[in-house]
């Protein structure tokens, strides 16, 4: 019994566990829906969130609640625990082209140079930003619904790899990877 207490005033002692408190985050959609029943309607609300460190992690969340600011909070704690990271190059932009489907939506992603900017629209734009990237290039082509574009974002960042992730997949070091052929050496 003694024991138990002696656990208990040690979890206490602890500092409080917000890991990492320079998350950013972003409220996409707030949806109110509503639940018929004898006396009327009820009515909650949905909320979709994204988060992301701005270097290179990004997750997004789907919260239901009564109100709107308990629904912003389910959502935002899904969100930091469903975390991926994602390479970029330079710390601005992706490594290369990349297309991401989920449902009836698709996405294609391209790399751009400096200065572009974040060209891509709503929900697609606030992922990229929340990621921290500064250059991209990004059309949605299929549902203009946010959940199934940000799902379809996240499969395509998902699938995007560094120079160094395919060298170690191969086996081989990141400069042949990053090698030229001789033919277009020879052309140049």
């Amino acid at each position: 019994m003694a024991e138990r207490e002696n656990r208990r005033e040690r979890r206490d002692d602890r500092a409080p566990r917000d890991e990492n408190p320079e998350f950013a985050d972003r409220l996409v959609a707030i949806n109110r829906v509503s639940k018929t029943v004898k006396g009327g309607k009820r009515f909650g609300f949905a909320a979709l969130v994204v988060v992301g460190d701005q270097r290179g992690r990004v997750g997004f969340g789907k919260g239901k609640a009564k109100e709107v600011p308990e629904a912003i909070r389910k959502a935002t704690e899904q969100a930091k625990r469903q975390m991926i990271r994602v390479a970029l190059r330079d710390g601005r932009t992706l490594h290369h082209d990349q297309e991401g489907r989920h449902g009836a939506g698709k996405v294609v992603m391209r790399a751009a140079v400096p200065g572009t900017g974040i060209i891509a629209g709503g929900p697609m734009r606030a992922v990229f930003e929340m990621l921290g990237i500064q250059d991209v290039v990004a059309k949605s082509l299929g549902s203009q619904n946010p959940y199934n574009m940000i799902r379809a974002t996240m499969d395509g960042l998902k699938r995007e790899s560094s120079p160094r992730q395919v060298a170690q997949r191969r086996g081989k070091k990141v400069a042949d990877i990053l090698k030229k052929p001789e033919a277009e050496v020879a052309e140049a």
